[in-house]
């Protein structure tokens, strides 16, 4: 019998690329774009086979270490470990990382499936016998990757040129190609015998670390040092920040697999997408019959081939034709959907204007280990904020110098403790937290707890709070 596959799940990236809704602090893999689940829940949900696969090791950072955990807990999917990235160094040292994490856990010869969170891919027959050529390719020494065979002459992917046929089925690689110019990709899918590169890896642990230290020296070295005085932190291991961070700042690709006279080519039609633009998301969604893909609340009149999203207000579009229109909370993006590869240009502009710079980065949602929080509104000394806290769940018992907050529940019953005293608020109750009063709020039933927060004093900074006792260890 095969032993199962190790997956290892990168969840670490900040992209923008779908810019307004993914900011760096609440990237496109923690978000729902298409289906009810988001694309890391999707990606843990492809894994989910225990005959075919061990529980997952995801990769990822302090800033999204409770996002992985409590996304993983909604699905009920166990996770082998959650590593702790002390600071972005690309995919070649966190590949090398988790592969010394599971040389451990595993031992040497376990064959590790290298998966991005952020991709959309159809599980189906197609995939899954693209995943046993890879296990049996990877089981004979090989370090493969998987090409999808291109339905247009794509820009925004790399390339892998095809070589010969292997027994398993898998193929040699010629060679990999950068993002092509239109003219080059025209040529490839013309010409046939190319794949898109889809950052999609198998090898085994002793094969992978063989080839870093021998390319990638400085990377393996790091790696084994990082995990080897790695803490624990919770359910959390946290690579230790000096050794990790003297690694080079390289890819998967240029570390190793351009270099390695061992890589193999599983050539696939299996339906994946990057999801690098909105052009992407609207080829992947479910079209009308004007061809608009349209979530949340709008309205189109003669209106065709677009993307429509609102996370908020209504948005009425008319007369338009391949034009994406988007709207979070607090921003709203409207562009050609041909042009919408370019939309991390504009971004970057943003961010370099000190009035929108924050538009890049935050999201006026934020999650936390116990829930999270929506700004709804900001003034002079106030600000109004949406608190919804899971079941069982509670925040820390904390106090703070310069506010003071009212509390109205809108859902749910809320067990609030303000400095000796516990009491239950039902909805619409409220109750009232004097200023530099010690306090905590607790959800203690069985489903999700929103309050209003009106916050107000002289400085309503997240980081005026002082943290008494917290069960997720943020004191």
């Amino acid at each position: 019998m095969t032993a199962k596959i190790i997956p290892i799940i990168m969840a670490g990236g900040k992209g923008t690329r779908l810019w307004p809704l993914s900011r760096a602090s609440a990237p496109k893999q923690f978000i729902q774009f298409v289906g009810e689940q988001t694309l890391f829940q999707s990606t843990l949900s492809r894994v989910s086979d225990r005959a075919l696969y061990a529980a997952p090791i995801v990769i990822t950072n302090e800033d999204f270490r409770f996002l992985v955990a409590e996304q993983a807990r909604e699905l009920g999917v166990e996770l082998s470990g959650i590593l702790l990235e002390p600071a972005g160094r690309n995919t070649a040292p966190a590949v090398a990382a988790a592969a010394a994490f599971a040389a451990g856990k595993f031992g040497e010869d376990a064959v590790l499936q290298v998966l991005a969170s952020d991709h959309e891919i159809t599980a189906g027959e197609v995939y899954f016998e693209a995943i046993r050529i890879a296990q049996e390719t990877a089981l004979s020494g090989k370090l493969v990757t998987f090409g999808i065979k291109p339905t247009e002459p794509a820009t925004g992917y790399g390339y892998i040129e095809i070589g010969e046929r292997l027994a398993t089925g898998a193929c040699d690689v010629k060679r990999f190609i950068e993002k092509p110019a239109l003219p080059d990709a025209q040529k490839m899918v013309a010409a046939g015998g190319f794949a898109w590169n889809s950052g999609i890896f198998m090898f085994k642990v002793a094969q992978v670390l063989r080839e870093m230290n021998r390319f990638a020296p400085e990377v393996e070295k790091a790696a084994r040092a990082a995990v080897a005085k790695a803490a624990s932190d919770l359910d959390f291991i946290r690579l230790d920040a000096e050794a990790f961070s003297a690694s080079p700042d390289i890819s998967v690709d240029y570390a190793i697999m351009e270099k390695t006279a061992n890589a193999a080519v599983v050539p696939s039609s299996f339906t994946w997408s990057d999801l690098g633009s909105w052009d992407a998301v609207w080829k992947l969604g479910t079209r009308d019959a004007a061809g608009n893909v349209a979530t949340g609340k709008a309205t189109l009149v003669n209106t065709k081939n677009s993307l429509v999203m609102s996370r908020t207000s209504h948005l009425a579009v008319q007369g338009l034709d391949g034009v994406a229109v988007i709207a979070s909370e607090d921003a709203v993006y409207v562009g050609r959907l041909d042009d919408s590869q370019n939309v991390g240009a504009l971004v970057k502009q943003l961010a370099a204007a000190q009035a929108t710079a924050a538009l890049t980065e935050t999201h006026p949602t934020s999650y936390r280990p116990w829930g999270g929080y929506t700004s709804v509104l900001n003034g002079d000394r106030f600000q109004v904020k949406r608190l919804f806290v899971s079941p069982g769940k509670k925040l820390s018992l904390q106090k703070h110098h310069h506010r003071s907050e009212h509390w109205i529940c809108v859902k749910g019953t809320a067990e609030v403790t303000i400095g000796d005293e516990v009491r239950i608020v039902r909805e619409n109750e409220s109750v009232y937290i004097p200023q530099g009063e010690v306090h905590r709020l607790a959800n203690p039933g069985k489903i999700i707890l929103e309050m209003i927060e009106v916050q107000t004093g002289s400085y309503l900074g997240e980081d005026d709070i002082i943290r008494i006792t917290d069960e997720f260890g943020r004191n």
